[in-house]
């Protein structure tokens, strides 16, 4: 039994050091306290009301977590703004009563009769919580959310999905290991007739996060207003109905997926590739699902079509992504494939291919002739795989449509018009639901704006954070048509004595020297969301009329009713939120992420009228050398909103370290580490090594932080060789620059 005493107190310090928000939060914990949300573990909750957890109260319980771009996702724990199985069924519960509300109306734009059963697609990636960062350690071994999976989060949604009359379509229901991924998720929904469905992942977040994410019948999140309307059904939703997962599997209410649904993906693919290129059995491709459920998507396309693929023994499903460094499993981190690239090295290939844990997002690397390797980022895909489609002499040459969001690179523009009768749609909003919705309209309407075409005119849709879609009938993004296409332009390439690396520089010096950079100021927590408000606020208050060292030609509100139409709602309002300022050398753009908690800072960089000259690493080293000086002085002018700055050694710090963080190891680490050295502290570069990984162990939970450390500590070296008294610096810097 809770303390009332005890949680008044905790109350009263919530509205004294919070005000108005503090009382919201007030209003929620007596709630979840007092027993009238669905398993809210009270007596768990009781157990954070002392003084010392104000701030972890406050921002579990500060809002309800947001219905962000088509779900919600966040850390798993506690409270109203956390994942949990509460924020799950209440989920789910809303979902169900939309449905139920929509019968006479429509899904979309899908009629549906009466008489025809409610069915969804129910799924999950890998993830199991295991509280890494240590954040509910004072409750314990033991407390409920310990060992919660996707998995035990899509049964129960099941399980309410059953209570409610709906039928719930799920993978091999009885096996605790089942997997089902993004991409199949949206095929299957199509492909069963399905109202809908939800996907219980938080993508390539670490492994302490969660979300859910809801889909409509045409396989695909819903979009501004009928988001919002699904949204305000979820917030109405006051009672979950739930029947035991048991019953619902013996009553037919939950139902296994049938097997044939997965060979019918994968034939999807195998004739998507056709001929293309035809397989060598003496060029192994290296795949890596990063931990997750690729293993059930890329792994059987690639291997149906004849690729020799080798994948990491230890890259398996696994919910801790153990194998994984920094367990940060995303491909747009060069980190994450340190580990099949060795794996790669010892079996005499010369690509890694990955995936996300929800098997969604592509990511490629490449060795090069002097055996390094070279990460591209998701620009540089989407233009190899974008030029390969349309303007590869080799290729398919394909003419059609063309898509990709407003930050993705401006080189997919250049091909389109270069190839000739085709067409381009490069304003959509950030999320791949954008593209999903242009292929309905042109499935309903045969026209978007100006544009008349049907949804089997796709050539390519794709998204700067390693997105892309080539089959129509798939609503969401997809490694596996990337993944196929790329082994087989990698094997040709072999053939011709070049790589990957040489196949996107010929590109640059055909069509000019485009790049991008993407950053992201990661802002945790309540203080961070402010911080966040106050940036874009400032911004908009006061355009700057000059980024980055260049005049400020236009500056772009999509806030803006005038050039974009009036907000439809709320769930239009954060998508929108986007600024993006244009000069005649780049684009910089600035939105908060509608999935996690950071603020997302692009920089798209164009041609500067010169030819490119130059070969290889060259070329690439000069343009991204202009992108990165730009991307981290606009970095800097941002913080600068909230009488923030970084020096440069804090600036170099990879993107996965939050503000709080990088301001700490400039403030702390830096000088200590510094003063350490010049007193020959250290005894041998083992001993500073080992020092800098206890003190710098904060910035990446159950990690080790020295990898992420490099960059930083090869600047800082290259600054204090010039001081006489200095030890260990030439040692450190070389072990520093080794990594790069």
């Amino acid at each position: 039994m809770t303390d009332p005493a005890r949680l008044e107190r905790m109350a009263t310090l919530l509205e004294e050091r919070y005000g108005d928000a503090g009382h919201t939060a007030a209003g929620r914990l007596r709630r979840w306290v007092g027993g009238e949300i669905p398993y809210a573990a009270p007596e768990i909750l009781a157990r954070h009301l002392e003084p010392e957890h104000l701030g972890l109260v406050f921002d579990g319980f500060r809002q309800v977590l947001p219905f962000g771009t088509g779900g919600r996702r966040g850390p798993m724990g506690y409270g109203a703004n956390r994942m949990n199985p509460s924020t799950v069924a209440m989920t789910v519960q809303g979902h169900c009563n939309y449905l139920r509300g929509s019968l006479s109306g429509n899904f979309g734009v899908t009629d549906r009769s009466l008489d025809t059963p409610l069915s969804v697609v129910v799924a999950n990636d890998v993830r199991v919580f295991t509280d890494n960062a240590g954040v509910y350690a004072f409750l314990g071994p033991q407390h409920p959310l310990l060992g919660v999976s996707s998995r035990s989060l899509a049964r129960l949604a099941c399980e309410i999905y059953a209570a409610n009359g709906i039928i719930a379509w799920l993978s091999e229901p009885e096996d605790d290991q089942a997997v089902t991924s993004t991409p199949e998720l949206s095929f299957f929904i199509i492909q069963l007739g399905a109202a809908g469905g939800v996907n219980v992942s938080a993508s390539h977040n670490p492994p302490d996060d969660n979300g859910i994410k809801v889909y409509d019948a045409y396989g695909s999140q819903p979009v501004a207003p009928e988001d919002q309307r699904l949204v305000d059904t979820m917030e109405a939703a006051t009672e979950v109905r739930t029947v035991p997962f048991g019953e619902g599997l013996r009553s037919g209410m939950v139902r296994p997926l049938p097997p044939d649904l997965r060979t019918a993906y994968v034939d999807t693919y195998v004739d998507l590739y056709g001929d293309l290129y035809p397989p060598r059995a003496d060029a192994p491709v290296v795949y890596t699902p990063l931990c997750g459920c690729g293993v059930h998507t890329v792994k059987p396309v690639l291997e149906r079509l004849g690729f020799p693929v080798l994948m990491p023994p230890d890259q398996g499903p696994d919910g801790s992504f153990a194998a994984i460094p920094f367990k940060a499993p995303n491909p747009e981190v060069p980190h994450a494939t340190v580990p099949a690239r060795a794996f790669a090295d010892r079996q005499g290939a010369g690509i890694v291919l990955s995936s996300d844990p929800d098997a969604d997002r592509i990511g490629m690397e490449a060795r090069l002739e002097d055996g390094s390797w070279y990460h591209f980022d998701g620009n540089q895909i989407a233009a190899i795989l974008c030029h390969h489609l349309m303007l590869d002499p080799q290729g398919p040459r394909r003419r059609g449509l063309v898509m990709e969001t407003l930050v993705t690179t401006k080189l997919l523009g250049r091909v389109v018009a270069e190839a000739g009768d085709s067409w381009l749609i490069d304003d959509l909003l950030v999320g791949f639901k954008y593209v999903a919705d242009v292929l309905k309209t042109l499935e309903h309407t045969g026209r978007y704006k100006d544009i008349a075409c049907s949804p089997r005119d796709l050539v390519l849709a794709a998204e700067e954070s390693h997105g892309v879609v080539m089959a129509p009938g798939i609503r969401d993004k997809d490694a596996t048509p990337a993944c196929m296409v790329l082994a087989g332009l990698y094997q040709r390439l072999l053939d011709e004595g070049g790589t990957m690396l040489d196949y996107y520089v010929a590109m640059l010096r055909e069509l000019g020297g485009y790049d991008n950079v993407n950053r992201s100021i990661a802002l945790a927590g309540a203080e961070g969301t402010r911080k966040k408000d106050r940036i874009m606020a400032a911004l908009r208050e006061s355009p700057p009329r000059e980024l980055g060292g260049r005049p400020v030609q236009r500056f772009v509100d999509y806030w803006d009713p005038e050039r974009f139409g009036p907000i439809a709602s709320d769930t239009d309002r954060l998508p929108r939120n986007v600024l993006q300022a244009h000069t005649d050398r780049f684009v910089i753009t600035v939105r908060p992420s509608g999935t996690e908690p950071k603020l997302k800072l692009y920089c798209q960089l164009l041609p500067d009228g010169e030819t490119p000259d130059g070969g290889g690493t060259d070329l690439l080293r000069r343009v991204r050398t202009r992108a990165d000086a730009i991307v981290r002085t606009v970095y800097n002018e941002l913080l600068s909103r909230i009488d923030v700055s970084l020096d440069e050694a804090a600036l170099l710090l990879p993107d996965i370290i939050d503000l709080e963080g990088r301001q700490r190891f400039g403030r702390e680490t830096v000088p200590r580490l510094h003063d350490a050295m010049k007193g020959g502290q250290f005894a041998g570069l083992d001993k500073l090594l080992d020092w800098l990984r206890r003190e710098a162990a904060a910035l990446t939970p159950a990690a080790d932080p020295l990898p992420a450390l490099r960059p930083a500590l090869a600047w800082l070296c290259r600054q204090w060789r010039r001081e006489d008294d200095m030890t260990l610096v030439e040692e450190l810097e070389n072990w520093a620059e080794r990594g790069l």
